[in-house]
């Protein structure tokens, strides 16, 4: 196993800390202050581990950041809008239903394939709103292809993807802040 580590954690050298992330980061940061200025919200969303993440980035951007931030992982919301409209439109749904004109649309999906993920970034750009993709595999996936500002991780690897997103975000976050030790109050 020791062998193991030193290309493992390589691979996140390689790909989260390249400095072409940070025009990304700075284009990223510099709608959600837009987002802030306009007294709107970002809209995170994705399926399994990237829900997770988008739970964690709504409630850092709204506790950390003061930009509000929400998600769609209520058990009750999926499953109704599921039920009634297709799992494939749920995220779609819940956007037309959430949305105001000054909001932004964070969509995660380590595949960029998600049929839900992709459908509700066709809805969010047929609302009007931006939409910000943190994508992962293979460079011309169909959600990054739809996105106005597109986070890609160069792997297969579905944990470091992941990973890398989070690392990602919380990035940007404390890049608003403008440090990355803060007291909480």
């Amino acid at each position: 196993m020791k062998n193991f580590y030193p290309a493992y954690f390589q691979q996140y050298k390689d790909l989260a800390f390249n400095e072409f992330i940070y025009k990304t980061i700075e284009s990223f940061i510099a709608e959600a202050l837009k987002v802030k200025s306009k007294d709107g919200k970002i809209i995170f969303a994705g399926n399994g581990a990237s829900a997770a993440i988008s739970a964690h980035a709504a409630v850092d951007f709204t506790k950390q950041t003061n930009i509000r931030g929400i998600t769609f992982n209520e058990a009750d919301l999926i499953t109704c809008f599921s039920n009634d409209y297709g799992y494939e439109n749920w995220i779609s749904e819940a956007i037309k239903c959430y949305h105001q004109s000054s909001d932004l649309v964070v969509l995660i999906s380590v595949s960029g394939e998600s049929k839900n993920v992709v459908n509700a970034a066709k809805t969010a750009k047929d609302q009007g709103l931006k939409v910000i993709t943190f994508t992962g595999r293979d460079k011309n996936n169909s959600l990054k292809l739809i996105g106005d500002i597109n986070f890609w991780v160069d792997s297969h690897a579905y944990n470091i993807v992941e990973c890398i997103h989070m690392i990602w975000l919380t990035t940007a976050i404390d890049a608003i802040i403008g440090k990355a030790v803060y007291e909480v109050s």
